[in-house]
């Protein structure tokens, strides 16, 4: 679309999208509460996450133009159009970096956790600056997630199961994979620092699959556990009036999708019966 990472979709793209998300759909617990995000999110709620600290290379905020004599100006003068972005001033929206951030302001206003927690199924078209013209580095992907708030125990058994579960999905997909222990992109020299202490703590796993066999493996599933990164932020607690841990797992679908035709190739009337039938398609 003009601009590295960006891309439309087909319908042959979206049809396989969304049969992935239908099979999602069924792993879900019956418990899970579906929401479903716009693109943007409160910037305030985002800072207040500590994304902005960790990760304020990938982030975008709205920003508009403002005033009528100012957008006169930027519209009229003489360096319009090339210089009108001068004018412009942020909102008070930004680009969703991660599905799930808004879900935790959510919960806190709603009070303590019931007994054994909550769930959730999220999903929205999420934003990261990473502009680059490989398949596996979009700027702009749809992005599914299972989030979890509860005790550490819960957490971590949560997180546990679907480590178990998303290798079997990925070979029933006919999508050869890996799991590893994996850290966030954090920033800077003390990013550095962060990303070691998330490995040597295992707080983030990732499930890889190649393209193609001479191909780096991509990340399409993560499973991070938050511990109460969350919950001291916005002041979660559970039922026992104690901060909650949380904890999600995390998929790419435009990844996965990608991963989909890498394996079985473009004609879907070659596709192996038994993944046509998962997919419902």
């Amino acid at each position: 679309m003009g601009v590295d990472g960006v891309y439309a979709r087909t319908a042959l793209f979206t049809q396989v999208a969304d049969g992935l998300e239908n099979c999602l759909s069924r792993e879900r617990d019956p418990q899970a509460e579906v929401l479903r995000f716009p693109p943007v999110m409160s910037r305030h709620h985002l800072e207040k996450s500590g994304y902005l600290q960790s990760f304020p290379q990938l982030l975008a905020c709205a920003c508009s133009l403002h005033g009528e004599a100012s957008i006169r100006s930027a519209i009229h003068s003489d360096k319009a159009p090339a210089h009108w972005t001068e004018s412009l001033t942020a909102t008070d929206l930004a680009l969703s970096p991660a599905a799930c951030y808004p879900v935790y302001p959510m919960v806190a206003e709603r009070g303590p956790l019931p007994a054994g927690g909550l769930q959730f199924d999220i999903e929205a078209d999420v934003f990261r600056r990473e502009p680059s013209r490989e398949l596996d580095r979009l700027q702009s992907f749809r992005m599914r997630e299972f989030v979890r708030i509860g005790s550490a125990q819960e957490i971590l058994a949560f997180r546990d199961a679907w480590m178990t579960r998303a290798p079997e999905l990925a070979a029933e997909l006919g999508l050869p994979c890996s799991l590893e222990v994996a850290n966030d992109p954090f920033f800077g020299k003390v990013g550095k620092i962060m990303a070691i202490s998330q490995r040597q703590q295992a707080l983030k796993f990732e499930l890889l699959i190649r393209y193609h066999a001479t191909a780096a493996p991509t990340a399409c599933m993560s499973f991070n556990y938050h511990r109460g990164h969350f919950a001291e932020i916005w002041g979660i607690r559970d039922d026992q009036h104690a901060f909650a841990h949380s904890g999600c797992v995390a998929f790419g679908i435009d990844r996965l999708t990608v991963a989909l035709f890498a394996a079985h190739g473009i004609d879907l009337g070659r596709w192996p019966a038994s993944v046509l039938g998962l997919l419902a398609i």
